[in-house]
């Protein structure tokens, strides 16, 4: 897939730089267009009190947000900010769920459950599963480059993970060091599996490390956070509410343990 329409959700959250650094570095190199995306939640003054909306604090957040990204867009060649302008978290699930449809990769951050959050606790799970397009989430914490060299895939063979590969072939031509990690119950299916993925990786000029767990408790998703760790992988690959076929691990736990608890960016498709 050739990454030219990228858009990243922004709002007036610490970590939204964050965000949009890594997206303007990735549309720089992709001589992409970038849609700025601003929407977060109204701020209630008082229960059962109907206010004015937009509200002051909403308009000057917005306006701040677009004069953010203004100048961090300054050098692109098609760059747009778009305030999505609704307050309540229905209109916001479903208008940045539906834009992200038009796109080639959506850029939005990790929930932080200790922080004031401006959006929903559920979006970014909302549009990894319902948007139809890959999402590269960034972590509430730590400082982290668009240009990833030690990317971490995880391999079980589903549907949604054979999107993620291909949805992330852009992301990691040229990388010093791919690892694909084969999560199965049997070690010889799993070993068959890293053999037919990487050799689909070698046709795009990708070589592959490979690493085969033998999946056997509800510890995979931990499994898979420490092979992360011990490698020192800059990016996490998988498929995002697969059926793993694991009868401990149920539709959709995996993708919610990995949203809740990752320390990379990661790449999501379904």
């Amino acid at each position: 897939m050739s990454l030219k329409n990228l858009m990243v959700h922004l709002d007036q959250g610490e970590r939204t730089q964050a965000r949009l650094e890594i997206a303007v570095s990735l549309a720089h190199r992709y001589q992409a267009r970038l849609l700025g995306v601003f929407g977060q939640r109204a701020q209630a003054h008082q229960v059962g009190i109907i206010v004015t909306w937009p509200s002051k604090e909403y308009t000057a957040a917005a306006a701040a947000s677009k004069d953010a990204f203004e100048k961090a867009t300054a050098g692109l060649a098609d760059a747009e900010w778009h305030d999505i302008n609704r307050g309540s978290d229905h209109e916001l699930l479903r208008q940045i769920t539906d834009l992200a449809r038009y796109s080639d990769l959506m850029i939005l951050g990790q929930h932080d459950e200790s922080a004031k959050s401006h959006v929903p606790a559920e979006l970014a799970e909302e549009v990894v599963v319902n948007s139809g397009r890959p999402v590269l989430l960034v972590p509430y914490a730590g400082n982290f480059e668009a240009d990833f060299r030690r990317p971490l895939i995880a391999w079980n063979k589903s549907r949604e993970a054979a999107h993620a590969v291909n949805d992330a072939l852009q992301l990691i031509e040229g990388c010093q060091e791919v690892t694909v990690v084969s999560l199965d119950t049997r070690r010889d299916d799993a070993k068959a599996a890293c053999a037919e993925i990487t050799r689909h990786l070698a046709c795009h000029g990708i070589k592959a490390a490979t690493e085969v767990l033998v999946v056997e408790d509800v510890g995979v998703m931990d499994m898979l956070l420490n092979q992360v760790s011990d490698r020192g992988a800059d990016l996490l690959v998988m498929g995002a509410h697969g059926q793993l076929g694991f009868p401990f691990v149920s539709r959709g736990a995996g993708t919610h343990y990995i949203l809740r608890h990752m320390t990379v960016p990661v790449l999501m498709s379904n």
